[in-house]
């Protein structure tokens, strides 16, 4: 075969294969046009409304004593008795006997006083007799004039009365020092740690046992500067009289306890006087009136040295949208859903946050429909399928715990505490 023959053949070949293709797509029909369908997104949307919202602000503290002392004695003497509840974790009432002393001693020092008292009064009598009896020899004789002090024995007479004063001055205290061998409560409260016992020799000064006062407990609260703007917390300028904070905020303290959660209420009660310097926060400090009083229920004391999780009620914001957390895009963008059931973003202005929900005080409309589902990735203008829901309901932080509860220790104080709030 020649050179030109093995160039032509392959060429020819190629030719036939095309003219076969063209006259094979002649002989194919038109394919069918399919009707484009948009694919639509389904999604869950709520009304728009708004309403009243009371801002619960999360915060921990450490329930402390209102008022911690030590019981001290002021005389010498032994024990000789204690009182039942002079025992750790013991409760007393105010002017209880905790612990007799010994008070033979000091019965003795009250009778050496009273016979002091007694000498002390004849004296003054006697000097009173003499100064008469001065006085009426003076007119006796005839003299004229007032007589002299000297004469009427009046510097003895005072030196017999001022002696009459420092006996009795001596009888009051031998007196008290007897009332102070029986050694009572300041007020009511319980006994932390017992340092003396029956037997033993104790004088003034010496620690006899901690107590503390259970008519009041009180927690020490921090709170950020944004946390402020919503609560009542009196300011206090220097020339001005302290405020009384008689109807602060109402607090709700949770806490966990046996594999339980208590619940106790109480109020604020006073702010510090200044700035943490190392939190950067305001310490404000709440009351729980008599904490080891029984509550109802299996409701436990709140004891002292419990780290609780407190929900102290706020301002109520008025005419706001309270919407799903989860509707909240990055950029605090919500997506609302146009009259054609076409997504359209928007910016809005949050103020304020719970674990589940924000609170929006600008940039939505009563009315709007809210797509409450999260669509991270979703383009202005998409068509949706929208199936409309009533708005999801709020839980409200300190509100869902009942008075005691058995489930999950903390979990819902502890999540609520440590969420951010707002934006």
């Amino acid at each position: 075969m020649s050179s030109l023959s093995k160039v032509l053949a392959p060429l020819a070949i190629v030719a036939a294969m095309g003219g076969g293709a063209y006259y094979l797509s002649l002989q194919t029909p038109p394919a069918e046009e399919v009707p484009h369908r948009p694919t639509l997104i389904p999604v869950t949307a709520s009304v728009l409304e708004p309403q009243d919202y009371t801002v619960i602000v999360p915060t921990q503290g450490e329930v402390r004593a209102r008022t911690e002392s030590s019981l001290i004695p002021e005389v010498s003497g032994m024990i000789q008795d204690i009182s039942p509840a002079f025992r750790e974790g013991g409760f007393f009432e105010a002017g209880d006997e905790l612990v007799k002393l010994d008070d033979r001693d000091h019965s003795a020092a009250v009778v050496i006083a009273q016979s002091a008292v007694a000498q002390a009064q004849t004296a003054v009598s006697e000097e009173s007799a003499r100064s008469a009896q001065a006085l009426e020899d003076w007119k006796a004789l005839g003299r004229q004039g007032e007589p002299d002090p000297l004469v009427l024995r009046r510097p003895q007479l005072a030196e017999a009365a001022a002696r009459l004063q420092s006996a009795q001055a001596q009888l009051d205290k031998a007196k008290r020092d007897l009332e102070r061998t029986s050694i009572r409560a300041p007020y009511a409260g319980r006994l932390v740690e017992k340092l003396a016992d029956v037997g033993q020799y104790v004088s003034p000064g010496r620690d006899l046992a901690k107590i503390y006062a259970v008519d009041a407990a009180e927690i020490d609260l921090p709170l950020k500067s944004a946390d402020l703007a919503y609560l009542d917390i009196p300011e206090h300028f220097r020339g001005e009289k302290m405020p009384v904070m008689d109807n602060g905020p109402e607090v709700t303290f949770t806490a966990p306890y046996a594999g339980r959660t208590g619940q106790w209420k109480g109020k604020l009660v006073r702010a510090a006087g200044g700035i943490d310097s190392r939190s950067r926060q305001l310490y404000v400090t709440a009351q729980v009136q008599d904490p080891y009083a029984r509550r109802g229920g299996d409701n436990p004391p709140l004891k002292v040295g419990m780290w609780v999780t407190a929900f102290i009620t706020g301002r109520t914001l008025k005419d706001v949208f309270v919407i799903p957390r989860v509707a909240v895009r990055e950029g605090d963008e919500v997506l609302l859903i146009d009259k054609e059931e076409r997504l359209r973003s928007r910016t809005v202005k949050i103020v304020w946050g719970g674990p589940d929900h924000v609170i929006v005080t600008e940039g939505l409309k009563s009315g709007e429909l809210l797509c409450t589902v999260p669509l991270h990735y979703a383009v202005e203008g998409s068509l949706v399928k929208v199936k409309q829901l009533p708005m999801p309901k709020i839980t409200l932080p300190g509100t869902a715990v009942p008075a005691f509860q058995t489930s999950s220790p903390a979990a819902a104080g502890s999540e609520a505490a440590g969420d951010k709030q707002g934006s």
